[in-house]
């Protein structure tokens, strides 16, 4: 195995967790997931040669990944204006009181992915990024955002997403 292929399973093991975390806040659908998946996977490979170490490898791997959702997005947008697939349609959490804690915590889960797929891409894009704990200074790297607008796009964001997704409802 050569370095290039031994840095790209590093990464893949490494961050793994958080690509598929990233690439659930851009597609609901499982298989686009997949296809989205694959296209950073081939980004990242296609990139490694190009790394230098100027910023850390995990803001690199960010930029790269995210960068590719938002390409793969904005295609994907264009061609649906020209196509109008069958969307998934998805059920929003059920009021009634779940008997098991693991099922409640997947429907929040579902609940916040919709929710952030509904923002707009560099909303989107902050999101993740401060959901997978980055810092403000490692999504500057990433996003080439002050920390400042960081920290404001963050709270208005937190808001939203609270107010889209009826999280005081619930709880009263």
């Amino acid at each position: 195995m050569n370095d290039r292929e031994e840095f790209f399973r590093r990464l893949l093991t490494g961050y793994g967790g958080a690509l598929q975390r990233l690439v659930s806040c851009y597609e609901a659908d499982a298989a686009l997931r997949e296809d989205l998946l694959q296209e950073i996977y081939l980004a990242l490979w296609q990139a490694i040669p190009r790394f230098r170490g100027d910023s850390s490898e995990r803001t690199w791997l960010y930029r790269i990944a995210h960068n590719t959702a938002i390409s793969a997005s904005i295609s994907r947008g264009r061609r649906s204006k020209r196509e109008h697939p069958i969307g998934e349609h998805f059920d929003p959490p059920s009021t009634a009181e779940p008997a098991d804690r693991r099922i409640v915590a997947e429907e929040e889960r579902r609940t916040l992915f919709e929710a952030i797929r509904q923002l707009p891409l560099e909303d989107r894009q902050v999101v993740t990024l401060h959901l997978d704990g980055l810092s403000y200074a490692e999504i500057e790297q990433v996003m080439d955002v002050s920390q400042a607008a960081i920290a404001t796009r963050l709270s208005r964001l937190r808001r939203r997403l609270t107010d889209s997704i009826g999280v005081g409802e619930k709880r009263k």
